[in-house]
C-alpha cells in the first residue's frame, strides 16, 4: 500500500468525482482509477460503487475513509515531529494571540525568546480573542494572549498589562505647541469614526458617545490595524488602546486628543493557560518588559 494511494482516495471519497479529484490533486483521471483500483486489491475490499459515470462509497469504504484520514494524520504529525527534533527542537509551544497584539507586542519579544530558548519550537497562531480560551481548553495551544478574560474556571490567566483608550485622529501640519486645539466634538462630527475594532468597550463607548454627539457617522472596521491605516490616510478617527498606537505617536503619524467628553475605558490584555509554567511566566514577563519600558 502506499500513501499517494491513500491520499487518492481520501480525496475521491470527499469529491465522489475521479475527475474533480484529478484536477484538485493535479493528476490525470486515469491515474486516479489506478491508484483506487490497486488500493482496492491492496486490501482486498471493494471501496466504490461504480454505476455508468457516478461513483459512490461502499459502507466498508466510509468506515475506511476515516481510517485513512487518520493515517495519513499520524503520518504527517510524525514526520512534523521529525523535522522538529532534526533542527534541535526538544519542545513545541504553541501560543495563540489575537491581531491586537500580534503586530504590536510580538515581534519585540520574538527575536530574543527564540534566541534563548533554541531547543523551543515556538508555533504562532493568529486568533480571534473569541477562540482564544476555546483553543486553550481544548488543548489546541499550550497558552493564549487575550483581550477577554476567561470565563471557565479551569483556565487560569495573568493580567498582562492595562491599557487606556485614546481618541486618535490623522496627524495634522501643526506641532503640539503651536497648533490650534482640537475640537473632540468637531472631530466626531466631521469624520467617519472606525468601530468594533476591539472585543469589548465599543458597544458602551458608542451609547455615551451618541447621547452627547447624536448622528455620528460610524463604520465598522473589524482590525485595529486597519482602523489604523485608515487614520493615518485622513479616512477617519477611531478609539484605540495605547499599546496599538504606541509606536505611530512617537513617530509622529498619528496623533491623541485630549478626550474630556467622559471617562475612557481601559482594556486588559490577559495571559490565558492552563498550567502557568516556566514559559508561560518568562513570556508574561518579557511582555511586560516591552510594555512598561
Amino acid at each position: 500500500m502506499e500513501i499517494a494511494w491513500l491520499k487518492t482516495f481520501i480525496d475521491a471519497a470527499e469529491t465522489l468525482n475521479f475527475r474533480k479529484t484529478a484536477e484538485r490533486l493535479l493528476m490525470s483521471q486515469p491515474n486516479v482509477t489506478v491508484h483506487i483500483r490497486l488500493l482496492e486489491e491492496s486490501i482486498g475490499v471493494l471501496l466504490f460503487k461504480r454505476d455508468k459515470n457516478r461513483v459512490m462509497l461502499t459502507e466498508a469504504g466510509k468506515r475506511f475513509k476515516q481510517d485513512a484520514e487518520q493515517i495519513l494524520a499520524k503520518l504527517n504529525e510524525s514526520v512534523s515531529d521529525l523535522l522538529a527534533f532534526a533542527q534541535g527542537y526538544r519542545k513545541t509551544w504553541i501560543l495563540a494571540i489575537s491581531p491586537l497584539m500580534a503586530e504590536t507586542i510580538l515581534p519585540y519579544i520574538l527575536k530574543s525568546f527564540t534566541r534563548d530558548h533554541p531547543d523551543v519550537e515556538l508555533v504562532i497562531r493568529i486568533e480571534e480573542s473569541e477562540r482564544i480560551e476555546d483553543l486553550v481548553e481544548a488543548g489546541e495551544v499550550s497558552a493564549g494572549i487575550s483581550a477577554l478574560p476567561p470565563v471557565r474556571r479551569n483556565i487560569l490567566h495573568k493580567v498582562v498589562y492595562d491599557d487606556p483608550i485614546l481618541f486618535i485622529l490623522p496627524r495634522d501640519a501643526y506641532d503640539d505647541e503651536t497648533g490650534p486645539a482640537v475640537s473632540v466634538e468637531a472631530a466626531l462630527r466631521n469624520s467617519f469614526l472606525f468601530t468594533h475594532h476591539h472585543p469589548v468597550f465599543w458597544e458602551e463607548l458608542l451609547v455615551k458617545l451618541r447621547n452627547r454627539i447624536p448622528g455620528i457617522r460610524t463604520m465598522k472596521v473589524t482590525q485595529a490595524y486597519i482602523a489604523k491605516r485608515f487614520i493615518q490616510e485622513g479616512l477617519g478617527v477611531s478609539f484605540l488602546p495605547r499599546s496599538m498606537v504606541r509606536r505611530e505617536l512617537i513617530e509622529g503619524r498619528l496623533m491623541d486628543a485630549h478626550f474630556d467628553l467622559f471617562p475612557l475605558p481601559v482594556v486588559s490584555t490577559y495571559l490565558l493557560a492552563k498550567e502557568m509554567g516556566e514559559l508561560e511566566q518568562e513570556f508574561l514577563k518579557r511582555i511586560q518588559a516591552v510594555y512598561f519600558s
